[in-house]
């Protein structure tokens, strides 16, 4: 019989069927495919109802469709759950890593500590945990993240508790490397998990409530170590109560047993990639993973503006409480308490990361609608606003210290203003299955080259300017010399008196303690500088990215979904079917 027209695609159609003679018209609404099978090589014709075979299953193609139409705008109850618990366990995190710096001075007391000792201690926390970040990362993409987060945390409760009964600095340091493991199991998985939770906007929404724990948590390390350690020493229980700052570092490991226990029971762990759809994804070997991500343009320059961050970061949460301090004392008329520093530099770090966290998400949320390479803009914009108010405040801490506090609070306002953005940038430039490297990597490279480093990088710095600092002299202590010979009579007013002069040197000479600390400290708003760079060259290369990312997400999964359409849904021992063929041959 003539050939009429059939069009030869994935859906094979028949046109002008009612012009047929004998033949009545189609009235089921059916398509006619071409049925491929191993070893076969002409493909079988087969009828396929067309609402089965536009939509045979979930897949990435028909929920990115939906997600056009009408993306998720409210979470379950078991999300809601399982985000509270991931804020929750992300806050004890960062006052775990904090409350030590709210007690350093305390803590170079006991052990005796130089200023790069004490900055040791926190930048070999940050190397160990920041070796065995990519470790959790690669296990994260495989095996069950809710597991691996509950061994982490049990060991990193374990390792805080037990450090805080060290008796000397090499056993204290031992420690502090220990709890390192048990966070990075922990900071590598939890993002992932809110991203196959949720998608798009809502997703920004919920990692910002997620990245509030930072600063926050920040803040509370500071005032949970300093206000435990009056709490103690007040109570007079100890017999050396300068040692009380030993029980400030305790209260992280009860609360972390609280959410061990709430991430076991009440904790969703979601498939990987099952908000886009990406379900179909398979994990590739660890090389391939590395390929990927460094071929990666986005994902590479964030982190490099990203390490910029955390070296700023790191080195004000670190020296920033001992610096204010060394201010306060070296001030003639202070306004401020020293005891208080401590307590108020924490509250300063939690307002700012309550205000700045979410002005950086919305605004990129806000500004992403007209322009897709926003993210990147907004956060170099809030480090270079950032840049001069931190020089600002260094300066005003030895002038006016309530001064000083107000222009730090939006200096970190305004550095806040990433930590959401560039987690988001991360999770929608990178495909499911390679997140957890992806976090791992950033915070590997971030940490090494950001806040591992900074903290003993200000120290070693501030020490080796100390001998060209010139001492401040104040206090001047003067000696008269009697005269040999003289009695007191009128004639002794008439003779010069011998009258020598010697500085008298302030305790451990606190001033050129507090100017070398303050000289280092400036290059934290020179980095700055650099990682807005970064941020600014990386809006060049966003969007083009994270369309990358969606087709190869989509894409994959079109292939997987056209192919069990037409293994699955068709009937070739049908009547019908075997009628058409016929009729087709």
């Amino acid at each position: 019989m003539p050939p009429y027209n059939i069009q030869k695609r994935d859906s094979v159609k028949l046109q002008n069927i009612d012009e047929m003679d004998g033949l009545r018209s189609n009235l089921s609404h059916e398509e006619l495919i071409r049925h491929q099978e191993e070893g076969v090589s002409d493909g079988v014709v087969v009828v396929v109802p067309q609402q089965l075979q536009r939509s045979p299953r979930p897949s990435a193609a028909t929920s990115g469709a939906d997600e056009e139409e009408g993306p998720r705008t409210k979470a379950t109850k078991s999300q809601i759950c399982t985000v509270a618990i991931l804020c929750y366990v992300n806050l004890i995190n960062y006052m775990d890593r904090f409350t030590v710096a709210g007690v350093l001075l305390d803590i170079q007391d006991t052990f005796k500590m130089s200023e790069s000792q004490s900055g040791l201690l926190q930048t070999a926390f940050v190397l160990v945990y920041m070796i065995m970040a990519p470790l959790f990362g690669y296990l994260g993409d495989r095996f069950s993240r809710k597991i691996l987060m509950a061994v982490g945390i049990s060991f990193w409760c374990l390792a805080t508790l037990i450090g805080s009964f060290m008796p000397n600095y090499g056993l204290f340091l031992l420690f502090r490397c220990f709890v390192g493991v048990g966070e990075a199991s922990y900071s590598t998985i939890a993002p992932t998990i809110i991203s196959d939770l949720f998608v798009k906007d809502l997703r920004s929404k919920m990692l910002t409530i997620f990245y509030f724990a930072i600063p926050v948590g920040s803040g509370l390390g500071y005032i949970i170590g300093a206000e435990v350690k009056k709490l103690v020493a007040a109570a007079g229980t100890l017999t050396v109560p300068s040692e009380a700052w030993r029980y400030g570092l305790r209260v992280t490991p009860a609360m972390g047993l609280l959410a061990l226990v709430l991430i076991i029971f009440l904790m969703e762990e979601p498939e990987r990639g099952g908000s886009e759809g990406g379900q179909h994804l398979q994990a590739t070997s660890f090389w391939s993973d590395l390929k990927y991500l460094f071929s990666n343009k986005s994902f590479i320059l964030s982190t490099l503006a990203f390490t910029c961050v955390t070296f700023v970061a790191g080195a004000l949460a670190w020296w920033g409480p001992l610096f204010t301090e060394l201010g306060v004392k070296i001030q003639e008329n202070p306004n401020s308490n020293v005891a208080d520093v401590a307590f108020i530099f924490g509250a300063i770090a939690m307002t700012a990361g309550i205000v700045g966290v979410p002005l950086g998400s919305f605004s990129g949320q806000k500004l992403r609608a007209k322009f897709p390479f926003a993210d990147p803009v907004v956060c170099g914009t809030g480090l270079l606003m950032s840049f001069p108010l931190l020089i600002g405040a260094m300066y005003l801490a030895q002038i006016n210290t309530i001064a000083s506090y107000i222009v730090v609070f939006f200096g970190q306002l305004f550095l806040n203003m990433n930590w959401a953005v560039v987690s988001d940038i991360v999770l929608y430039v990178v495909i499911p299955t390679r997140r957890s490297s992806a976090e791992a990597f950033q915070i590997l490279f971030s940490h090494a080259l950001g806040d591992a480093g900074s903290p003993y990088l200000i120290g070693v710095v501030a020490e080796a300017i100390k001998p060209v600092i010139p001492p401040r002299n104040e206090t001047l202590l003067t000696t008269i010399s009697p005269l040999e010979g003289t009695i007191f009579s009128n004639d002794m007013f008439n003779e010069t008196s011998v009258i020598t002069t010697t500085p008298e040197p302030e305790p451990e000479d606190l001033y050129v303690k507090f100017k070398s600390l303050q000289y280092s400290m400036y290059l934290c708003a020179v980095v700055n500088i650099f990682g807005a760079l970064f941020f600014y060259i990386n809006a060049c290369y966003i969007t083009a990215d994270k369309e990358e990312c969606d087709r190869t997400i989509a894409g994959d999964a079109e292939d997987e979904a056209s192919s069990s359409s037409s293994q699955s849904i068709s009937t070739p021992d049908d009547p019908e079917v075997e009628q058409t063929q016929n009729l087709l041959t």
